[in-house]
């Protein structure tokens, strides 16, 4: 599993026309679940995202979480993190989770992200969207599950 955290001052993420999730401060996250992805790796990736420390303190030290400061979470599947690219020049996604099994894994996140943080909105599985943002720093995160 691959979470591509950015640090945002605001985003969005936009299907046909109609806004389905927006945030102001906090993260938003594109979300890759892998063929060999399991809700227990699923439970260790949410714990390392709530509680990542990157938001600034007082005296100017990033040591603030997204609790702390009352951020909130935008998260986008994004199969594409998956992209193998080691040969020729069109990647490859056979290590991206198959469609049913990676929706029910991004549906699972959503939830569990939602009893730690108070706004957590979220794109639409396999949707063509568009997704806008103002990177804050710019300070992005790329947390990778088997690096846990």
């Amino acid at each position: 599993m691959k979470f591509v955290i950015q640090r945002v001052q605001h985003a969005s993420v936009t299907v046909d026309g109609k806004i389905t999730g927006q945030i102001e401060k906090g993260f938003l996250v594109l979300i890759g679940v892998g063929a060999e992805d399991t809700k227990e790796i699923a439970d260790k990736m949410i714990q390392k995202l709530v509680h990542m420390r990157i938001f600034e303190d007082e005296a100017g030290k990033v040591n603030l979480a997204l609790k702390d400061v009352d951020g909130g979470l935008l998260l986008v599947s994004q199969f594409t993190l998956y992209a193998d690219c080691k040969k020729g020049n069109r990647p490859s996604f056979t290590k991206a989770g198959a469609p049913d099994m990676a929706n029910q894994l991004y549906e699972y996140i959503i939830e569990e992200c939602k009893k730690e943080i108070a706004q957590v909105e979220c794109g639409e599985f396999g949707a063509d969207m568009k997704v806008e943002l103002l990177n804050d720093g710019p300070f992005t995160i790329l947390l990778d599950s088997e690096q846990l």
